[in-house]
């Protein structure tokens, strides 16, 4: 099994999971419904507690993950990183890439530092060949997000683990492959 690798960017560093230590921090993000506007429900503590162990579980397997985010003076303000896609579709199996950030955190850019670590991390020493994203239309700080880093949008389809009828079961699909992230980094 990989070691949980840490990643440092200017402001933030991706690191280890800390359990139980990070289970509060996470539940004021999970528990918090301007936080989670954008999914299907806020998380009880319990909930939350369940998702990080889930999370935190998936680094034995591969060494890589949803990673706390660690911001100087702040402790962990969001949970950013890559993982399997987890349910069946056209797309899958592949790789995901999703960020989930405290609203305290929110727009100063801290996601897409943080989500340019894990692309890096996904396309280097991981080695995987694509990544998806996705997001319901609603969600325009998310999915500029993923155009700022440089995936794009290839459909819609309709969330599995969203009843049907819902208003956001219908989710923007975006990916981006290793050799176009590459060549972006090489201007070519």
């Amino acid at each position: 099994m990989p070691d949980p690798v840490t990643l440092r960017g200017p402001r933030v560093t991706l690191r280890p999971w800390r359990l139980p230590e990070d289970l509060d921090p996470l539940f004021a993000i999970n528990g918090d419904a301007q936080a989670m506007r954008h999914f299907l429900n806020v998380m009880d503590r319990a909930e939350s507690d369940a998702w990080a162990a889930r999370i935190a579980g998936l680094f034995g397997d591969h060494g890589y993950g949803f990673w706390p985010v660690d911001l100087p003076g702040e402790g962990l303000v969001g949970v950013v990183g890559i993982q399997p896609i987890m349910f069946e579709a056209a797309f899958a199996p592949g790789h995901e890439i999703g960020w989930r950030i405290a609203t305290r955190a929110q727009r100063r850019g801290l996601a897409e530092e943080a989500a340019r670590l894990a692309l890096a991390h996904a396309f280097g020493p991981a080695g995987l060949p694509r990544i998806h994203a996705w997001t319901p239309p609603g969600n325009e700080p998310s999915w500029r997000l993923m155009e700022k880093l440089g995936m794009r949008r290839v459909g819609i389809f309709d969330h599995p683990r969203i009843p049907e009828g819902h208003p956001i079961r219908p989710h923007l699909l975006y990916v981006i492959e290793r050799e176009d992230w590459i060549a972006d980094r090489l201007g070519t």
